[in-house]
């Protein structure tokens, strides 16, 4: 029987599965198409096919039209919404890659992918064959049986899961299979509108089904039955008859199975290939066309799809161009070693000619602050570039670097790279500071496309539709096998790094004519994002000091904590289990010490205990809040404590953070290595950490000066809300005096709980919190939320109109401005998901706010640091976080510099109609400062 394996899947839910799994960061490819069902539903086809082997194999999906259960009950399915716009253009794909491999498509019309999957597993049972039938549906429960398995695909690293009867009886905590049609009777099914019986839930349907075993058993027994239970039960019996029949599923369906049917044959190369190129699958092609022993179920010529074939990871190919048929060895090219003396000045002397110079740096590592150029390539002419390379021996590499100090430091030369600010700082530890302007690739890019990723590799297929040397090719894998750039000879170096810097060349005289294009944007990159790559590296380059004594001394401190949280918690518990489980967690706490659970499970089967639901357990059952500060504080411990003192530069006894500009599609700045953004400031043990942070020496001090309520103040401007305006431009406490005006208080008499909930009301409302969000934060009802909600924008009539306008205005053009002219696209701003859309309409209120509180704080600055420069300050900006610069300054500096950053960020946006406060703190540590 072995050898007989029928794998039919359900079509319709793993399409929704994948479109669904990626909805927070849809896959989108270069033509503005959504691929994430196509691709997360061929992922999931080619894993089975390859690593399950299968003998036979179908698909199934329901029909267009309604079924015989609407017959039976009209509003069935009547809850869904309709079918996004995403998942509807994507079917015809999946259907050509699905004949294309020459899998049989099945639909049954008036009966859904469910009832065909079932009557042709039962049938082949029959003739011996192993069923697995694919679907994330757990009412196929029922249909389970010793060679019918349900085959749940890997989502999110999780593994596949095969069910059979012992684990469908566990999962339901039932006796039989036949139990789940029963348990669908009594609880219901939401997603289909299957009405159930009403206050019956999954474990009072299971307690029933041990005492009844069946639906219909219960009924004739309500007798037993006792108060709002029977009453529940005797009233809906007709219903929970109707909720068992819809949920069963079909098994004479008029099909017959066809064993011949279902044989796997060798698929159609030349179509999957060409269904592959348009919808931009790199990483797909490569895996199922492009590797022989990737194709087991394959015949005929073993041949690849590319030219070259490079080894791309699943997630490196989702939303690529073209699939790139230029490349290195079918481009015409003129790359050029240049290792004398002789050669090199002959070499400056040309690009010191030049206008605009496009060059890259080859060093030992990513981390720009510790390595060593291995190399340097410039092109100034499409299809020519020249590579330096630049010996281990440091002083000989000085000057190798010293000979082309003149063309770096050029004020009237413009450099042309790709991550600009990564090779200024290379340079800087060689004392050479890049000059001019700075025209930046992957910059450009992220202003013209925010939302798409900014690499050479992917920017070069998706514009020139070229296909980059890989640098796998010369160091290997990541691994410790891993090799170096300074250990690969450097006759396979030239043609990668003179490549770099041509294709780079190339980028830009397809992008700056972009950027022209659209005024405000080329003005935003010229005007900030340009500029800020020079201000950033100086920035990174200075680091700041941190006190590793005093990390490894509260670190130990937090140690003694957790140890006695982690004894409290298990002596409460009365059980030894591992903290740091959420599986162990949730078994504790729900079973063994039968605190209430009224959530859904995870997906699979664990009771959840994220934030959120332990924080709401905690309010009456302590041991949940130890188990919070338990995590809270390990965590602290591992991210912060014991991380940050490895992060200290050798050279400099500094942490240099890396800060990136081209991740936030609004614009904000974001840091890494460490990552300062995330630096717990709520509790007392977060707030601690920022005391690590200390003056480079005891002649300087730290000075931090923060932007106060800036994004308030902001919404207040782009509003125009004359209430909000007056309360900052009369000097009033914007949560007070939103208090009053919601409460209908004096101004002099409102209290401070009635502060508090004006502070969350203005922060939640502005960034398109609901009445439920409202709710569960002020913890009042859902109805008394939406009353504040009507309040709030009936105070504040001019939000309301902002709010109303920016989303009108998205509708109709597709994406929203900043006041500066940062553009964010929303693709879903006319969905017909309403998640979807909801999801698009918070990004039109909140993108115009919060970017051009990101616009303002570079613009802040550029003009600080220049400011700094002109009156000769020795002080120098260390580090950017959320809205907040901090500094170190030396103390004889103090006094004349608070003045000169207080102006520079007040007045980085001239001429608003909102007063702009920045507040400044000075201290020994971070902490003291903030």
């Amino acid at each position: 029987m072995s050898d007989k394996r029928l794998f039919l899947l359900d079509g319709h839910a793993l399409v929704y599965r994948a479109h669904f799994a990626f909805i927070n960061r849809p896959l989108i490819n270069s033509k503005g198409f959504n691929t994430s069902a196509i691709t997360g539903f061929t992922r999931t086809l080619w894993d089975l096919m390859k690593n399950q082997k299968p003998t036979h194999l179908a698909v199934a999906f329901d029909p267009s039209g309604p079924t015989f259960r609407h017959e039976m009950m009209e509003s069935y399915k009547a809850n869904r919404e309709e079918q996004p716009d995403d998942i509807r253009a994507s079917f015809p794909y999946i259907h050509q890659i699905l004949q294309a491999f020459k899998i049989p498509i099945i639909v049954v019309d008036n009966y859904e992918a469910d009832d065909v999957i079932g009557t042709l597993a039962k049938q082949a049972e029959k003739e011996g064959y192993k069923v697995y039938m694919v679907t994330p549906d757990k009412d196929y429960g029922q249909l389970v049986s010793e060679n019918i398995f349900m085959y749940k695909p890997s989502r999110q690293g999780n593994g596949i899961d095969i069910l059979g009867v012992p684990e469908i009886c566990e999962k339901w905590d039932i006796e039989n299979v036949d139990q789940v049609i029963d348990m669908l009777g009594m609880q219901g099914d939401a997603v289909d509108n299957i009405p159930g019986i009403p206050g019956i839930g999954p474990k009072t349907a299971a307690k029933l089904l041990k005492v009844y075993g069946s639906l219909e058993n219960l009924l004739e027994n309500t007798d037993q039955l006792k108060g709002k239970q029977k009453e529940k039960v005797e009233d809906n019996r007709e219903l929970a008859i109707l909720s068992k029949e819809l949920a069963r599923i079909k098994l004479d369906v008029p099909i017959s199975f066809n064993a011949d049917n279902y044989i796997i044959e060798p698929f159609d190369r030349e179509w999957l290939s060409e269904i592959f190129k348009e919808l931009e699958f790199r990483g797909l092609a490569n895996s199922i066309l492009g590797q022989e022993e990737e194709k087991p179920l394959a015949a005929g010529q073993q041949g690849s799809l590319f030219d070259t074939v490079a080894t791309v990871s699943p997630d490196t190919g989702l939303s690529q161009h073209d699939i790139a048929t230029n490349n290195i060895s079918s481009t015409e090219h003129n790359y050029h070693l240049v290792a004398s003396v002789k050669e090199q000045e002959e070499l400056l002397a040309k690009l010191l000619k030049a206008d605009t110079v496009c060059f890259d740096t080859e060093t030992t590592s990513v981390n720009a602050n510790e390595a060593e150029l291995v190399g340097m390539s410039f092109a100034i002419e499409v299809g020519t570039a020249w590579y330096v390379p630049v010996p281990e021996d440091q002083a000989a590499a000085q000057e190798i670097v010293e000979r082309f100090r003149p063309l770096f430091e050029a004020e009237n030369i413009a450099k042309i790279g790709q991550n600009l600010k990564y090779d200024m700082l290379v340079l800087r530890w060689y004392k050479v500071e890049v000059k001019g302007a700075l025209l930046d690739t992957m910059v450009m890019h992220y202003l013209l496309e925010p939302e798409r990723r900014h690499n050479m590799d992917y920017l070069a297929e998706t514009i020139l539709q070229y296909k980059t040397v890989s640098i796998t090719e010369l160091i290997g894998k990541k691994g410790k096998n891993q090799k170096t750039m300074r250990s690969v000879p450097v006759e396979q170096v030239v043609d990668y790094a003179c490549e770099d810097a041509d294709i780079t060349l190339q980028l830009h005289q397809e992008l700056a004519p972009q950027l022209a294009e659209e005024t405000k944007i080329e003005e935003l990159y010229h005007k900030i994002e340009g500029p800020l790559v020079r201000t950033l590296a100086e920035i990174e380059f200075e680091g700041i000091k941190v006190d590793a004594d005093f990390l490894g001394a509260y670190s130990q401190e937090l140690v003694s904590e957790i140890v006695a949280l982690e004894e409290e918690v298990k002596k409460e518990a009365g059980v030894p289990f591992n903290l740091a489980s959420p599986k162990q967690v949730g078994q504790v706490l729900f079973e063994h010490m039968k605190i209430p659970y009224r959530w859904k499970k995870t997906k699979s089967g664990q009771h959840s205990t994220d934030e959120e639901k332990m924080s709401e357990i905690a309010e009456n059952y302590p041991i949940a809040a130890k188990i919070l500060r338990h995590r809270g504080l390990t965590k602290l411990r591992s991210t912060y404590l014991d991380a940050l003192p490895k992060l200290i530069n050798s050279k400099t006894g500094r942490i240099h953070s890396s800060f990136n500009q081209t991740v936030a599609a609004t614009g904000r700045l974001s840091s890494k290595d460490p990552n300062l953004q995330n630096i717990p400031i709520r509790t007392e043990e977060g707030r601690k950490v920022r005391k690590a942070f200390v003056p480079r020496d005891a002649d300087h001090i730290l000075l931090a000066a923060d932007y106060s309520q800036i994004e308030l103040r902001l919404i207040a401007e782009i509003s125009g809300d004359e209430a909000m305006l007056d309360a900052f431009q009369t000097g009033r406490d914007i949560h007070r005096a939103t208090a009053a005006r919601v409460f209908d208080t004096p101004y002099d008499e409102v209290d401070r709980d009635q502060r508090g909930k004006a502070k969350t009301v203005n922060f939640a409302i502005i960034y398109g919190a609901g009445s439920q969000n409202l709710s569960q934060q002020l913890g009042i009802s859902r109805g008394e939320a939406k009353e504040l909600i009507a309040t709030y924008f009936d105070r504040y009539p001019g939000l309301k109109r902002y709010m109303e306008d920016t989303v009108k205005f998205a509708r109709e053009h597709g994406f929203v401005n900043t006041l500066l002219g940062r553009r964010r696209q929303l693709r879903d701003i006319n969905s017909k998901s309403s998640l979807a859309r909801s999801n698009a309409e918070r990004m039109a209120i909140n993108t115009p706010i919060q970017g051009t509180a990101a616009d303002m704080i570079k613009l802040a600055m550029l003009n600080v640091q220049a400011a700094l420069k002109a009156q000769g300050f020795e002080s120098k900006m260390i580090l950017q976080v959320h809205d907040e610069l901090v500094f170190d300054v030396r103390r004889d500096e103090l006094e004349r510099i608070k003045p000169v950053i207080e102006e520079n960020m007040r007045n980085a946006l001239p001429d608003l109609k909102v007063p702009i406060l920045v507040e400044i703190g000075t201290g020994e540590n971070w902490l003291e400062a903030h």
